[in-house]
């Protein structure tokens, strides 16, 4: 039985990069992975995986899973196939070494064994610079085939690659040719611009006829204002692509990543860095109509406000920050699409606007919308149940810690008993004249276990609870009355924002003519199931013009709870 309980518990982490990769990849690591545990004798507890996602990221579901479970205790060591199938990151490497040093787990790869600092230090900087060379490579390869007349990446819409059989068995990389139905598409976008038609009716018009959008598959997809009028300055958009006019741009922006997300942001590479190519084998639209388009464009920007023309040039727009509440959280019933600003004060179905592709044209007040959520809010946290509910949990918790705590104490108490007996033994010996030179050395130890133990006794907090005031209550009713104006104060209403958005995951409207503002608010999130304590738990189904309810299928837990508006 105790060589059973001696067996370490392991965890099995294995991860492979792109899509380019074979999946087979994580079969074989994890197989490899099993022989390490099977020979060493350790029992595997579970498994993490990560497909086709860089190790120069944190922000992987397997990677945070692993983590969270040493979080919880559930294995003693960690074993994968190497230190850069954990992370190729410096910094995350060596915080995930940090973290398990704390929580006594072990790091073990087949390739450096057990993990100690020099392979944080030396194995952290080698991964870095292998992804630094690795980017530094593509883009000196990406640059011979650009030089060589050919693409350097990425097809636009309105060609195909050609892929033409070579003598030896390969295949023609890095040719495009004009694919004559998305070239006819090309066509009819800039020649409907110049005739006036704006961007966001040229897209309604490609998706009634059901034409798909570029990088969409096969019927699917839908056209964007967006994806037409695009980024004048990056290049982006079919009116800004200059390979339809025959001259191919390259360079024109590198990538990096986001050291807080791990995502990727462009950015716009100094003019002169630029390559260009003449293809007049590609081009689509003639010199006059390409220059009659820009004309256009250039009017357009010229009628922006000081404040957008800022923001266009201001390479730091990329950080928006939410203005209002609950903005980016708004969705469309009927579509799922992104409810947005139509104008200053009202919010409106963006795919309706943009695309065409939803019948919903109802429009509600931002205030309205604010100000119905933070009223069901605030109705719901000041209900009785809830602070009953809070109460309780307190108590319960107590009562968790206090077991705990006294069970501590007993534990440490009755070592203390048997230390302090060991050391009057010794005492009454010595005394005796019974000395001995081992009795010092034992008597040491002794002491240095009984200063431990009183050490750790102290340290165990007080065995009293803390016992709410009694105006506990009316303070709590005090603060969520001004919740509204709490979260709309300019001073804080930024932080209020973000706090909103870690509860709140999404708002759907839903157009009702009987409803309040002609529409129902539904709340999704983690706020949703702290306010389902307010209630009785329900399981079915209700829909509610006014107020606040609940929606709970299956139980809270199973499926996201959603309160109605």
């Amino acid at each position: 039985m105790s060589a059973r309980l001696n067996i370490k518990r392991a965890a099995i982490y294995a991860r492979y990069s792109t899509d380019l990769q074979s999946p087979s990849s994580i079969t074989d690591q994890i197989r490899l992975c099993r022989k390490i545990c099977e020979d060493n004798g350790w029992e595997v507890r579970d498994i993490f995986t990560d497909d086709a996602i860089s190790g120069g990221t944190h922000l992987r579901p397997g990677f945070q899973k692993l983590q969270r479970a040493a979080q919880n205790g559930d294995f003693d060591i960690i074993v994968s196939e190497a230190l850069d199938r954990l992370s190729r990151d410096q910094e995350h490497s060596a915080g995930l070494y940090k973290q398990m040093c704390f929580l006594d787990i072990d790091i073990i790869t087949k390739f450096e064994g057990k993990i100690n600092e020099m392979h944080i230090g030396l194995g952290g900087t080698m991964n870095a610079l292998f992804l630094k060379n690795l980017g530094h490579k593509t883009h000196r390869g990406l640059a011979g085939r650009v030089e060589a007349g050919k693409s350097g990446g990425g097809r636009s819409y309105g060609y195909t690659v050609d892929r033409q059989p070579l003598a030896d068995g390969t295949f023609i990389t890095g040719e495009l040719i004009i694919c004559p139905e998305e070239a006819t598409v090309v066509k009819r976008i800039f020649a409907d611009y110049d005739k006036g038609l704006s961007t966001r009716a040229i897209a309604m018009a490609l998706n009634a006829e059901g034409i798909p959008a570029p990088r969409s598959g096969k019927g699917s997809g839908t056209w964007s204002f967006s994806t037409i009028s695009g980024n004048w300055k990056r290049g982006t958009g079919i009116l800004n692509n200059e390979l339809y006019k025959g001259e191919r741009v390259w360079n024109r922006q590198r990538y990096i990543k986001d050291p807080n997300t791990g995502k990727r942001q462009a950015r716009l590479n100094l003019e002169t860095e630029w390559v260009r190519n003449s293809v007049p084998e590609l081009r689509l639209i003639d010199d006059n109509l390409w220059q009659r388009v820009k004309r256009r464009q250039g009017v357009i920007r010229s009628t922006l406000s000081e404040a957008q023309q800022a923001n266009a040039s201001n390479p730091l727009a990329r950080a928006k920050r939410t203005k209002h509440l609950f903005s980016g959280l708004l969705k469309c019933g009927c579509c799922g699409g992104s409810y947005t600003l139509m104008n200053k004060t009202k919010y409106g179905c963006a795919s309706a606007r943009n695309k065409g592709t939803c019948d919903n044209r109802e429009l509600i007040k931002r205030e309205h919308v604010e100000e119905r959520i933070l009223r069901g809010l605030k109705s719901k946290l000041m209900h009785p149940e809830l602070l009953k509910e809070f109460v309780a949990e307190y108590h319960r918790e107590w009562n968790r810690l206090n077991s705990e705590s006294t069970s501590a104490r007993t534990s440490i108490k009755r070592e203390l008993k048997q230390l302090g007996d060991q050391i009057d033994k010794i005492v009454e010996a010595i005394t005796a004249g019974m000395f001995h030179a081992s009795m010092k050395t034992k008597m040491d130890d002794l002491e240095a276990r009984k200063a431990e133990l009183e050490s750790k006794l102290e340290a165990l907090p007080d065995q009293d609870p803390i016992v709410l005031h009694p105006a506990f209550a009316e303070t709590y009713r005090t603060k969520i009355a001004a919740l509204a104006d709490s979260l709309n104060h300019e001073a804080s209403k930024s932080e209020a924002s973000e706090l909103l958005r870690g509860l709140v995951s999404e708002v759907r409207l839903h157009p009702d003519e009987s409803a309040e503002d002609g529409h129902v608010i539904e709340l999704y999130g983690e706020l949703a199931a702290i306010l389902e304590l307010s209630g009785p738990r329900n399981y079915n189904t209700h829909r509610f013009t006014g107020g606040l309810s609940v929606q709970v299928v299956a139980g809270v837990g199973f499926e996201p709870t959603t309160f109605r508006l």
